[in-house]
Parts: structure tokens; C-alpha cells; sequence
């Protein structure tokens, strides 16, 4: 079986042919995986402006469909959509496009939550992995600890309580003036600085000596205050020079301390929700999983602990289509297909496929 996928949940515009082998560890082969980028269009603002999102996928959905199915074979025989979580004019660009292009061609269409199309992403990228497995995703929207008992089924062990990790990243960066998005241009700074230079805190919403794990929030994250910390020293720096501009080699020094820290808050509550749920593998998914630091010592820890770690490649670590059209053939088989009412969420939960 081949299926198309369609992602648009923000200010990606991409569609990808995934089809099935037949074999049970390694079940899904990527086709084709076309994804166009807004980054251009969002950078003068510093961020994501939704309109702009949304009318930019109006104006690419038909030429990325094109050429995934150009370059993919062009048969299929479903089509599997991101129906939410994200931005709800970009969310629904896709879906309307995905239930059209499926009653044209007599297919059913079988709607995906975005996050369960990045953790499926490890999947299409490594083959099923041993489980359980306690898989962190960490983007610009969302930063969330899941274990997966199953294939398919998805139980949420925390999440982060104000900012995500990819939107931490993105404030810093704006706040140190480097490039958007954050996340590439704090990793590739922090690469010439100092990551003990400045001793920023990391937020501990519960204490384990006093909370057992089982209890609600242990396993969650937070980092408004390690952002606000960060802001707070470049005023104080920025106010002792005179109100100059911070050296290249400061900025590298802030930027490596607090991308310590980010890696180091994910790395703890994973692996810390790993060994109290006797996970077989962890893995790593969502757009900062593309982090050299973090995926580096995600890797260092795991072989220390004798622990498997799973993260995707680069291409299937951002936004793309190719995950939800692996996501699509979990559900499909799983018995999940949707009707032409089929509507975008912008707070979509994510359960059980």
C-alpha cells in the first residue's frame, strides 16, 4: 500500500509518497519527500505571523503535491493529513486540500496528529524500535514525554508548562540578535563559546527527594524562567558596557550556557522517565532534535546506560510530510479513516491510533 501525506500545521508546505514493504521490523519506504519552507517569508518578523503562513501554503500546496507525486510514482491509495495540532489557517489549507484531492480520486482520506507523525518518524527512519520505549518530543510548539507501550499508542508523561524548548530557542536568539530561526544559530555559536561562562538556572518543578515519580509534574518541563534569566544578563551586561553591544565572543558564551542548559533539562526528565518506566529505548524526535549538542550527548548517555537511542535524520527531524504519511499507514491499518466532514484542530489531542 502507498499513501500520500500532507503537512501544513505551520510554516511548512510538504506532501511525501510513504508505501509499506512487508517487512515487520522495518514496515515503511519513503518515495518521495518534498517539503518548502517559509523561513524567508517569517524572518523579517521574527517568528511565525500566521496569516503570512497560511496564505503561503495556499499559494505552494499545489506544486509540492506536484512534485511528490512526480517524483514518487504517482499512485497511491490514501491520503493521510495532519488534521492538529498548529495553526488553524495553515491547518486547514491541507486538510481542505487532502479531502478534496480524496473525493476526486475515490480514496479515503485518514487524518494524523502531528505529534504521533514525529514519533512515527523514528519508525520510518530506524524501524520499530524494542519496547516500551519513552520518546521526548521537542519542537518550537511542543516539548512532551510520551511512552509507547504498543505500536500506535501514545501515553503522554508530561510536558512543559509555558514555553517550548524550539520557542525558548528562538526568544534567546532574537534577544542575543542573531539570525531566525533560533534554534540552527544558537547551535552553531555556541559552538565557539563558553557553555559554563554564565551559571543560569534550570528549573526543578518538583524535588525528587520528596515527590515520587509517579506523581503529576515530575516529569515536566518549564523554561520561561531560564528564559527570563537570560534576558535579565544581557540587560545587566548591556547596562555595564554602556549600553554597547555585546562582543561576538560573549554572545557565543550566553548562547553555549543556556543551550547547556535546554539539552540538559530534556536530557534528565527523558532519561529520568526512562529508567523509572524500565524503557527498552528512548528516542528523539520533533525539530530540535536536529541540536548537534543534544542529539550528542542524548547518544553519550545512552551508551553509558546501555540504553538504545533512536533520533531521526536531519530531513525527517523538521516538519515534513513524510512522517504523517507513516503516522497515516499506522492508523489506516489500525482502522482509522475519516469522512469528508473532517475539520482541522488546532488543539488536537493526541491518542491511540
Amino acid at each position: 500500500m502507498r499513501i500520500l501525506g500532507i503537512e501544513t500545521s505551520c510554516d511548512e508546505t510538504a506532501a511525501a509518497l510513504v508505501e509499506e514493504t512487508g517487512e515487520r521490523q522495518r514496515p515503511w519506504r519513503v518515495r518521495s519527500s518534498v517539503v518548502a519552507s517559509q523561513v524567508a517569508v517569517h524572518r523579517a518578523w521574527g517568528g511565525v505571523v500566521p496569516e503570512l503562513s497560511a496564505r503561503q501554503h495556499v499559494r505552494d500546496i499545489c506544486g509540492v503535491v506536484r512534485e511528490a507525486l512526480e517524483a514518487g510514482g504517482g499512485t497511491y491509495d490514501a491520503i493521510a493529513v495532519t488534521q492538529g495540532p498548529g495553526l488553524v489557517g495553515s491547518l486547514l489549507v491541507g486538510v481542505s486540500f487532502g479531502k478534496a484531492l480524496a473525493w476526486a480520486r475515490g480514496v479515503p482520506v485518514v487524518p494524523v496528529h502531528h505529534l504521533a507523525g514525529h514519533i512515527e518518524s523514528l519508525v520510518l527512519e530506524h524501524g520499530e524500535v524494542p519496547l516500551p520505549a519513552v520518546v521526548l518530543v521537542v519542537s518550537g510548539g511542543h516539548t512532551s514525554l510520551y511512552r509507547i507501550e504498543q505500536p500506535g499508542h501514545y501515553e503522554l508523561l508530561g510536558r512543559t508548562r509555558d514555553d517550548a524548548a524550539g520557542e525558548a530557542f528562538d526568544k534567546v536568539a532574537k534577544l542575543l540578535g542573531l539570525a531566525y530561526p533560533g534554534g540552527p544559530a544558537i547551535d552553531l555559536v555556541s559552538r565557539h563559546g563558553n557553555d559554563r561562562a554564565v551559571p543560569f538556572p534550570k528549573t526543578r518543578l518538583t524535588h525528587a527527594d520528596r515527590n515520587a515519580p509517579h506523581l503529576p509534574g515530575h516529569r515536566d518541563f518549564s523554561f520561561s524562567g531560564l528564559k527570563t534569566s537570560v534576558a535579565r544578563h544581557i540587560a545587566a551586561r548591556r547596562s555595564d558596557l554602556g549600553h554597547e553591544a555585546l562582543s561576538p565572543a560573549e554572545v557565543a558564551d550566553i548562547a553555549a550556557s543556556f543551550q547547556r542548559v535546554v539539552v540538559e533539562s530534556l536530557l534528565d526528565r527523558l532519561f529520568e522517565a526512562a529508567r523509572g518506566y524500565g524503557a527498552r529505548s528512548i528516542g528523539i524526535a520533533g525539530g530540535v532534535s536536529a541540536n548537534s549538542r543534544l542529539r550528542e550527548e542524548a547518544l553519550a548517555r545512552g551508551a553509558a546506560r546501555e540504553v538504545p537511542v533512536f533520533i531521526p535524520s536531519l530531513a525527517l527531524s523538521t516538519d515534513n510530510a513524510a512522517m504523517i504519511a507513516a503516522a497515516g499507514l499506522r492508523r489506516y491499518r489500525a482502522g482509522t479513516v475519516a469522512g469528508f466532514d473532517l475539520n482541522a484542530d488546532p488543539s488536537l489531542p493526541l491518542q491511540a491510533a
